[in-house]
């Protein structure tokens, strides 16, 4: 018995395709003439020493006593020192994006600056870290190599078990879709100016489990329904009737899931936390690209992969058959 479909998912296929190309593009444009991405020292080196103060005193007057003490280039991100019980104290992190870490006297430099322009602040070093050139290529090498590591898997996975359906056309399909994933989420670091580091990789895996997840679950019951609605149904037809009835569940799951990482994000934003928000933002704008890639990209993509082959794999037979017609009439012609 077919079913009644609420949205013919395949069929607008070209739209959804055509909305994600819209943004992508439209983020490409301003990633490249309007905003540039940051990287962190993490992967590109350099060195990041954060100070505690109190009282108050102003942004500008902070940058401009650092910058005068070293000839280096500096970042600066302010916040509140949560770790004090002091309403006024805070926090300033000064990030050396040159390629090389600075040394220990030119950090010394900087810090006695503080000290003799505001004696009265209470200037102290909290913390400081330096990460070679080097060893921030190698640390981004790595994680590039667990990012492909994982999308290897997951075809292999999903070509194992889907084997009924076209497992290795379903895997692909749905690396494709992480792929669309993974660049919304670099353009929304790059969009609020948050630097890729460690946080970047981590939203990477993070939504490649959810997103790969809510693939999965479509292809379940693909597969379900391929077997209940027989070798007449077409592969469009199974497909929207599967989406469909996995849809109410995709989006329910997503918006818990955002609710719970929407409060910490809340939180964060609240106290300052940077940390925590290039973790949180731009998992919540993963999530939304994850259910919708799951949805409206991976399953579409699959399903014209299929026909194609199915029809490539229809003309092989009905040429083989026309062959054997040719030979057989030759061979009675010849009797």
């Amino acid at each position: 018995m077919r079913q009644k479909f609420h949205i013919d998912f395949v069929k607008n296929s070209k739209i959804f395709f055509c909305i994600s190309l819209g943004i992508m593009l439209i983020c490409l444009i301003l990633n490249i003439f309007v905003i540039h991405t940051r990287v962190d020292i993490q992967f590109t080196g350099g060195t990041i020493v954060k100070y505690s103060y109190s009282g108050d005193l102003t942004e500008k007057q902070i940058t401009d006593v650092a910058q005068k003490a070293t000839k280096e280039t500096i970042s600066f991100t302010f916040a509140e020192n949560l770790a004090s019980s002091d309403a006024n104290s805070h926090m300033v992190s000064l990030e050396f994006t040159n390629s090389k870490a600075i040394t220990v006297d030119e950090q010394d430099e900087v810090t006695d600056a503080f000290v003799k322009e505001f004696p009265d602040n209470n200037f102290i070093v909290e913390e400081s870290s330096s990460v070679d050139a080097s060893k921030g290529v190698n640390f981004f090498y790595k994680c590039l190599a667990a990012v492909i590591l994982a999308a290897v898997l997951i075809i292999c996975y999903v070509a194992i078990r889907f084997k009924k359906i076209g497992g290795m056309s379903a895997g692909v399909m749905a690396v494709v879709a992480l792929i669309h994933d993974l660049i919304i989420v670099y353009f929304v670091f790059a969009m609020f100016n948050m630097a890729l580091d460690d946080n970047f990789i981590a939203v990477i895996l993070m939504i490649l489990g959810y997103s790969v997840n809510d693939t999965i679950v479509i292809y379940d019951r693909i597969r379900e329904n391929r077997r209940k609605m027989g070798p007449k149904a077409t592969t469009a037809e199974v497909t929207n009737a599967s989406v469909n009835q996995c849809f109410t569940r995709t989006i329910c799951t997503t918006i818990t899931t955002m609710a719970a990482i929407g409060s910490v994000l809340v939180v964060a934003l609240i106290y300052n936390i940077d940390s925590i928000i290039s973790f949180a933002l731009p998992m919540m704008i993963g999530l939304v690209s994850g259910c919708y890639s799951s949805i409206c990209i991976a399953v579409p993509l699959w399903v014209m992969w299929k026909n194609h082959s199915d029809k490539k794999k229809s003309d092989k037979n009905s040429k083989n058959k026309k062959s054997k017609k040719k030979e057989t009439a030759v061979e009675a012609a010849a009797n």
